[in-house]
């Protein structure tokens, strides 16, 4: 099996401009790719972690990935898949945000000579002449044609900046150097990015008559339709310091059943073979493949040492070391949890359910005890009045599960 077939089969592929001419070159090793990641936070969340995953996948096929920093792109902010202008960075920002990103990025993908490029926009973006940049580029682009994307279709009812209008274009314009300056014939992205995508493969057709071609990757979403790796509380970061391994070990501990294989197959490094074994596991099952799906990742991304820790961690809770120096801990301002936190925030919020959905069953099936009390009701709400003689709120979900709350 072929890289591409493996990917495919991992479910991972979305649109291709040409699946024939791009089978050829990644099951060959001939793909110079690039993947953008423009610097909008001080870390890489979940939603790049596909991405790098796919980096790495074809980094070890014998093909060559550039890493591509919006420091360019990232003043301008890209609409696709929002329903608001994102807020606006400064350069100093920006350049920050790319310095986090390179060291998170070396983890898995191989930079050097002969190996992957790491480039920024801002070389050939930030010093572009307006003028010569519209004759260049400009009559090349059908407005008429802009206009029926996705990506500006869905903000023309709020309202869509002539800011944010000229991404396509300028995301386009990144391709275009790219392939002049490294001979780089492809694009991978998120399926959102598609319209941005073809965009430049039909600028390189225009301005030089070469072809180049375009490839999406599946979104990662979950049973419901959202998009994963998001809690209550905000993003799921690669930043040990923003989302600790234990956290992040316990986010896909606690995925839905119906995404754990799902996760697995399109997330890990493990062999198909082995993963299509799990297809006719079920119940308790389930739970041995959500370990397996939380250490494998907790290990891309924060290392083997930390993945042992955070698995140790999960099964001493699970035999009852509740109250202990280990157990996860969420400290919330006096003045929020005076106001109130309904249980489902509350499970939600400290990862021990991925959804509302999800603790909404928590607490119905009685699954649930704060400060060693069931939970039965789904409206209950907790403030400092609930805390313990210690100040402290533990709840449990079922027999694994511990999150401890305090105040600041």
């Amino acid at each position: 099996m072929g890289i591409y077939e493996e990917l495919v089969a991992r479910g991972l592929i979305a649109q291709v401009t040409n699946e024939e001419e791009i089978r050829k070159l990644v099951n060959e090793g001939k793909a110079t790719f690039y993947i953008g990641f423009d610097p909008t936070a001080d870390s890489l969340h979940v939603g790049h972690f596909m991405a790098l995953c796919l980096m790495k996948r074809l980094q070890m096929a014998g093909n060559r990935p550039i890493a591509l920093l919006g420091g360019g792109t990232g003043m301008v902010g890209d609409p696709s898949g929002r329903s608001d202008m994102r807020k606006m960075l400064t350069v100093e920002t920006i350049n920050h945000n790319i310095e986090c990103f390179k060291k998170q990025m070396s983890r898995f993908i191989e930079f050097g000579e002969d190996k992957a490029i790491l480039v920024n926009n801002a070389d050939w973006l930030a010093n572009l002449n307006y003028i010569e940049f519209l004759r260049d580029v400009g009559p090349h682009f059908s407005v008429n044609r802009m206009l029926t994307a996705e990506c500006y279709k869905q903000r023309m009812e709020k309202g869509l900046s002539f800011l944010e209008f000229n991404y396509m274009i300028m995301q386009s314009y990144d391709f275009l150097q790219l392939y002049e300056r490294y001979g780089c014939n492809m694009q991978f992205g998120g399926d959102d990015q598609w319209s941005n995508m073809l965009g430049g493969t039909e600028l390189i057709r225009r301005k030089l008559g070469k072809d180049a071609h375009a490839m999406t990757i599946t979104l990662l979403l979950n049973s419901e339709g959202k998009k994963m790796g998001k809690t209550q509380s905000g993003a799921v970061w690669l930043d040990p310091e923003k989302t600790s391994p234990y956290e992040f070990y316990q986010y896909w501990r606690n995925v839905a059943d119906a995404d754990v294989l799902k996760c697995i197959r399109m997330l890990t490094f493990l062999p198909l073979e082995e993963i299509n074994a799990m297809d006719s596991w079920e119940g308790s099952q389930l739970n041995q493949a959500k370990e397996i799906l939380a250490y494998e990742l907790t290990k891309l991304v924060h290392g083997e040492d930390e993945a042992k820790k955070a698995q140790d961690a999960a099964k001493a809770l699970f035999a009852g070391g509740a109250k202990s120096e280990n157990v996860p801990t969420t400290a919330y301002e006096k003045a929020d949890l005076d106001a109130g936190k309904d249980i489902l925030s509350l499970l939600v919020e400290t990862g021990l359910a991925a959804s509302r959905s999800e603790a909404r069953r928590l607490v119905q099936q009685g699954g649930v005890t704060a400060n060693e009390e069931k939970v039965t009701a789904i409206d209950r709400v907790f403030t400092c009045a609930d805390l313990d003689a210690d100040g402290a709120l533990l709840l449990k979900k079922g027999k694994k599960g511990y999150h401890l709350i305090k105040v600041k």
